[in-house]
């Protein structure tokens, strides 16, 4: 059998949250439950998003709340020529070309690209670069939630592999960089849901098996809006770990012992990959932040 390998990737566009605790503790306690490995990736594909320092505040958070990964961190910053080398192949081939419809075109057609580019064998100039789709995934299954279905509208779109401003697109560099750390199965937080279509279409152009999907509840706050660094939610503490481990812990389901404060951060997180089951999780995609 092969090796379970899984992964957390933030991006580095401000300090880690409760949120991204949770995706962190679920994913570590997914891959450790299975006796495998835990990688972690800082997905700095958007510069003009980032945080200064937030990468290596990143790194320093999660092993304050001891959740230490194995091999060598992966920056998607420093694999550029890989992205645009498999950009080319797909130029090349007739599966990628070049798009010029703004935003603005596509929200009035209904908000949905409708493929006015694919024929038109546009020069590179201030152009993104689109990914024919022939065959849309409208369904995939999630380990936690079973079939999830697409809407077919967004299905059948021909998607962005690079944005026009020349940033490499989230969904092109996620799949490739999976397939490298040899992922078997992403664990990550329910707003991902919609962008698995996709990716599942370039495992397949890729012809690589596809990795399986769970995704976690997402802590929504009290307007009912997903805990993110573009709503300010708060960093998490790095100086007393221990509050936080147990509200994520309890978020994912777990019943915990009555005397589980008493144990240190290195015990809690061994007691969470022992008694770690799918079947605890919410049933739910979203669920109030618990302060």
């Amino acid at each position: 059998m092969t090796q379970y390998i899984g992964r957390f990737a933030p991006s580095p566009s401000g300090p880690l949250h409760f949120g991204s605790m949770v995706a962190a503790l679920g994913s570590y306690f997914q891959a450790k439950s299975q006796h495998g490995q835990w990688l972690v990736r800082i997905e700095d594909l958007d510069p003009p998003r980032e945080m200064a320092g937030a990468a290596s505040l990143i790194l320093k958070t999660l092993e304050s709340y001891g959740l230490h990964w194995d091999q060598d961190v992966i920056y998607q910053s420093q694999r550029h020529p890989i992205y645009q080398q498999q950009i080319d192949d797909w130029l090349d081939s007739g599966l990628g070309y070049y798009c010029q419809c703004s935003r603005k075109q596509i929200k009035q057609d209904g908000g949905f690209y409708l493929g006015h580019c694919r024929d038109k064998n546009l020069p590179a100039t201030d152009c993104s670069v689109r990914l024919v789709i022939d065959t849309p995934v409208t369904q995939f299954v999630d380990q936690k939630h079973g079939i999830i279905d697409i809407p077919t509208d967004l299905a059948q779109e021909d998607f962005i592999i690079k944005r026009r401003d020349g940033l490499f697109a989230y969904n092109l560099a996620v799949v490739l960089d999976d397939i490298a750390q040899g992922i078997t199965e992403v664990v990550r937080g329910a707003d991902l849901i919609e962008p698995t279509g996709r990716q599942i279409n370039l495992y397949r152009y890729l012809n690589h098996p596809e990795v399986k999907y769970l995704h976690l509840p997402l802590a929504i706050n009290a307007h009912g809006d997903k805990l993110s660094k573009q709503n300010h939610a708060p960093a998490v503490d790095l100086a007393n770990p221990k509050p936080v481990i147990i509200l994520a812990m309890q978020f994912l389901g777990f019943s915990l012992p009555d005397d589980f404060q008493s144990a240190n951060i290195e015990q809690m997180l061994a007691w969470g990959c022992q008694h770690w089951a799918l079947s605890q999780l919410p049933s739910t995609l979203s669920a109030p932040c618990p302060f």
